[in-house]
């Protein structure tokens, strides 16, 4: 598979010479260490790519357009994965093997047992930085539509929000009864709760459960919140997606 660079708001024409943006230039010559006539792929995240053939001059990367392609990477399963917070640096990989697995859109969460604190300025920075890596996922994994990773909420206020028409609601939950390979394929999309490191507190779960979160176990063993989303998402697409 050809090197692969995001350019956001790309709208160009077979034949046409673009500028790649400073930070894929950086990668593409320092980092990967590309050269003139190599091919790459261009996407701009919202299902666009084409190809082309990279190109210096003055001082600015640029690529030349061969021609315009359609990705197959995306799953027909939209799977939306509400994370709670996590300490140290443990979204950035949920984020970026989340986005490689095929997840449409990531909503963090803070829950009262969340280690990690984040509001105003330092919540919009990590948004902004989680985004990013789930851009550079995208680049790697060869997905062309970038999920949204979603402004910081209290789970409280996640809990607002009205269930949509089909959806399909998990909390993941050691001492559930029900199984994944006991059930059929939603017919909807599929929202995924994640709870912190402490786990949630007795009002959190009642919450979840009484906003149309089911239970929903993934065998015997008790999985780390940095390993439970990936884990069902994985099941998820293996049961009933493209895996």
């Amino acid at each position: 598979m050809n090197p692969r660079f995001h350019c956001p708001a790309l709208d160009t024409v077979v034949g046409a010479t673009i500028e790649l943006p400073e930070a894929a230039a950086h990668h593409a010559m320092r980092v990967l260490r590309l050269r003139s006539g190599d091919a790459v792929t261009l996407f701009d995240g919202a299902g666009r790519e084409w190809q082309g053939t990279l190109v210096e001059a003055d001082r600015k990367v640029e690529v030349i357009i061969k021609d315009a392609a359609s990705g197959i990477a995306e799953p027909a399963l939209h799977i939306t994965l509400v994370q709670s917070l996590p300490s140290g640096d443990k979204m950035d990989w949920i984020v970026q093997k989340a986005v490689e697995l095929g997840v449409s859109a990531i909503q963090p969460v803070a829950a009262k047992r969340s280690v990690v604190k984040l509001d105003g300025d330092r919540a919009r920075k990590r948004i902004t930085h989680w985004q990013e890596v789930a851009v550079s996922a995208c680049e790697q994994c060869g997905r062309n539509l970038v999920p949204q990773v979603m402004p910081l909420v209290n789970l409280d206020q996640f809990f607002a929000v009205p269930v949509s028409a089909g959806e399909q609601r998990f909390l993941l939950a050691p001492d559930a009864k029900q199984r994944l390979r006991e059930m059929s394929a939603p017919a909807g999309r599929i929202t995924l709760l994640i709870g912190p490191e402490g786990g949630f507190d007795e009002a959190e779960s009642i919450g979840a459960r009484r906003t149309g979160f089911a239970p929903l176990q993934l065998g015997p063993r008790v999985l780390r919140t940095e390993t439970a989303g990936l884990a069902a998402i994985a099941a998820i697409m293996a049961l009933w997606g493209d895996v």
